[in-house]
This record gives C-alpha cells, structure tokens and sequence, in this order.
C-alpha cells in the first residue's frame, strides 16, 4: 500500500489520507455553515420600538377612563423612530391573564410609517386617517375593548406594537382577527416592542 509523506519521520496510507482530507473539508463546511447561520440570524434579527403612553407609564395601573368601568376609549400612545424600510405599524392589546387564555382588546394595523403617535380615543371613523384599518377583537366588535377583567385580581394588558415593510391592505380582509393578522404579518416585521399596564376590575 502507498504511503505519503506529510513530513519528515511522519507518513500515513493512502485510504488514511483519504479519510484525513475528507474529515478536513467537513470541519470546513461544518464551520461555513455556522458562520452563515450566524450571520442569517443577525440579518433577521427585529429591531426594538419603545413604545410609551402619556395615559399611563409601564407596569403601572391603567386609568379607568380606558377601561370597560370609565369612558371605554383608546389610550394615547407613542413610539420611537427605530429602522429603514417600515412602511406600516400594527398594534395588538390582549390580556394574558384572561380565564379562558388570550383575549384580544384591539386589533390596528396600517397605520402609516411615519406615524411614532396614535391620539387617545381612536375608532375606525375618528382621529385616524382612512387608511388605517381596525381588526375584530375578542368582544367581536371592529372596535377598541378597553381592560374588563372579572373582579380580584389585577390582569396585565399588553400593547404589542410591530413595525412592517409593507402595507397589508391587500393580504387581508376587512376586520380580521389577531391571529389573521399575524398570519398576514409572517416574513414582513422589521421591528416590534411592547407596553404592559395593569388593570384590577373591584366590582
């Protein structure tokens, strides 16, 4: 069998330098590969938006006024300018504590991407412009639900807002629900954060 020569006092056989070389290249390619995932990764990788409401601050209890037990309107919020290339923001407000799971308060979306505020008391006809659109909540109504929690304890209300490269007044139909509109969301968020109030319901 012939035998190769690596270096002075050191030679292995052939079918030995087969299996050394193709080792070799595998540990290459194996490195190439983590290094482009790698890479994928940080390319995907959502940028953050802080989002804020002069209605209430972070963690802390959302006035009545925005809930099911005062005027049932919309908070006002506001957000930072975070990355190129969003061209609409959707925002979500859903209660994780709800017994029977999520439970959707707000469904809005294309909102336009220069906007960074939405005025309190938003409806689908009033202090918004026309094209944005207002999606079915858990109360089925096209509408802002404010907190409506059973009495005891207090329930968090996550306000998630996502920064999108596109427009989605053609991947959807009218009124859709939260899980539509991620659905119709897949591929396109460049960026996205949230708020979280609290509400406690007494009566």
């Amino acid at each position: 069998m012939k035998n190769y020569l690596l270096h002075p006092g050191f030679s292995i056989s052939s079918n030995s330098a087969k299996i050394y070389i193709v080792s070799f290249f595998l540990v290459l390619m194996n490195c190439n590969l983590i290094t482009l995932y790698s890479q994928t990764k940080k390319e995907h990788k959502k940028m953050e938006i802080i989002i804020h409401s002069s209605s209430f601050k972070s963690g802390e209890f959302i006035p009545a006024k925005y809930t099911c037990e005062g005027s049932n309107i919309s908070p006002q919020l506001h957000w930072t300018e975070t990355t190129h290339g969003i061209k609409s923001f959707a925002i979500i407000l859903s209660d994780p504590d709800a017994p029977g799971g999520d439970f959707v308060h707000w469904v809005i979306y294309n909102i336009p991407g220069d906007f960074r505020e939405l005025h309190e008391d938003i409806t689908p006809s009033r202090n918004i412009p026309d094209e944005v659109m207002v999606g079915t909540n858990s109360f089925g109504h096209v509408a802002y639900g404010g907190p409506c929690p059973p009495p005891g304890k207090a329930h968090r209300y996550i306000f998630k807002i996502y920064g999108l490269d596109t427009i989605l007044h053609h991947h959807l139909e009218s009124g859709p629900t939260k899980n539509q509109l991620l659905k119709a969301m897949e591929g396109h968020i460049l960026a996205e954060g949230e708020l979280m109030g609290k509400y406690e319901r007494r009566k």
